[in-house]
């Protein structure tokens, strides 16, 4: 019997990470023959997670261009998606989150009349500015879709909210927490990796020696790149980092500076001479996940650090006004404080000073899956196509 074809579509590294135990997963059935199709909206660290993961996309679109905009992007997604599938004809198409390529994506196979799967579906704000523009994009995308793999009740909930039809939602978990613990298990068979990451990263030699290499050293891992933070919610953010150094001496501060030139400029010009706040590359999957494990909490605007780091026992400050992840901030695991310095140095001072409150949050369940969501995915799609 002829294997069914399901495209998995990936365009940002966040996708890649989340789709890769998708397609690894499906790679194992003997009814489905999955096709890993790149848009390249993300074009360096698109590469990057494709390599953590030992994949190549089997198809690239290459379609980022320098400065683009969303405008442009979002035409030239859906009319390069579009042809690839008019041409190649699969049975199905797999879309995940909330980017510009999953919008166009999802409205592309709709217009080839071929079924669309939303993985991570049902986040939701219900404010169509925070998260710009993703609020819009996974709303738009729900009612294209045939399948919708939930990471959760409340997403489901909120679905059902919104008239879609029941039959057509599934919870499997999140995938994300599926590649966090293939990928954690991975880094920590091997030795020590502090010279290497520190190299990839250029992390400075101080920073590496009296923070990553000492166990007993407290540092924080930091991430803050979203839209509706630029301007003054970075000077803000980076207000917050430069005082929290000052009043805590012993605790480090690293913080991979996302390569947007918005995000970049006001960082490395407010904190780029601080001894203890080491600015670096971004990650690499693998070592982001290396750097996860042995800092001692997160301060990041990142969905997927909010559903990842408590997995690994590490409470979350979301320096965001809105999330569509409550389940974290209900658990205990994330505290949703925005980007006002007092506030992120308030609640950072807690984690910092309150070892009872540390130890509470960092031991509390993960809302957000059991590492099994893929093979739920594969068994849905077996059975429905």
């Amino acid at each position: 019997m002829e294997k069914k074809k399901v495209v998995v579509v990936a365009g940002t590294r966040p996708e890649v990470i989340k789709m890769s135990s998708v397609y690894m997963e499906l790679q194992r059935s003997d009814l489905l023959e999955p096709v890993f199709l790149s848009t390249g909206q993300h074009r360096e660290m698109l590469a990057q997670a494709f390599g953590a993961f030992n994949l190549v996309p089997d198809h690239d679109l290459e379609l980022m261009k320098p400065g683009q905009d969303l405008t442009g992007l979002t035409a030239r997604v859906l009319q390069a998606v579009g042809a690839y599938l008019e041409e190649t004809r699969p049975d199905a198409v797999l879309v995940q989150g909330d980017t510009t390529s999953v919008l166009a994506s999802a409205m592309a196979a709709f217009y080839q009349n071929i079924p669309v799967g939303h993985v991570e579906a049902g986040l939701r704000t219900y404010d169509m500015q925070s998260p710009w523009p993703e609020e819009m994009n996974r709303r738009l995308v729900s009612p294209l879709c045939r399948w919708h793999f939930l990471p959760t009740e409340v997403s489901k909930a909120n679905l059902l909210n919104e008239k879609i039809c029941e039959a057509s939602c599934h919870v499997t978990g999140n995938t994300v927490i599926d590649s966090l613990l293939w990928m954690s298990n991975k880094v920590n068979a091997e030795e020590d990796r502090s010279v290497a990451v520190a190299e990839r990263l250029n992390i400075p030699v101080f920073f590496r020696e009296n923070f990553l290499e000492q166990k007993d050293k407290r540092w924080i891992l930091v991430t803050a790149h979203r839209r509706e933070s630029h301007g003054g919610g970075f000077d803000d953010i980076c207000k917050a980092l430069r005082q929290l150094a000052e009043d805590h001496p012993g605790v480090g501060i690293l913080y991979p500076v996302h390569l947007n030139p918005a995000v970049r400029e006001p960082v490395m010009e407010q904190l780029g001479n601080h001894e203890r706040i080491a600015l670096v590359e971004p990650a690499g999957y693998e070592d982001f996940v290396w750097l996860m494990n042995r800092c001692y909490f997160a301060l990041s605007d990142s969905g997927g650090v909010q559903e990842e780091a408590p997995s690994l026992g590490k409470p979350v400050l979301v320096m965001r006004d809105t999330t569509e992840r409550p389940e974290g901030v209900e658990a205990g695991t994330c505290e949703l404080i925005g980007t006002d310095p007092k506030k992120i140095c308030t609640a950072a001072r807690v984690l910092l000073e309150e070892g009872a409150e540390y130890e509470r949050r960092s031991q509390l369940k993960n809302p957000y899956g059991d590492g099994k969501a893929a093979k739920r995915i594969r068994t849905i799609l077996e059975a429905s196509l």
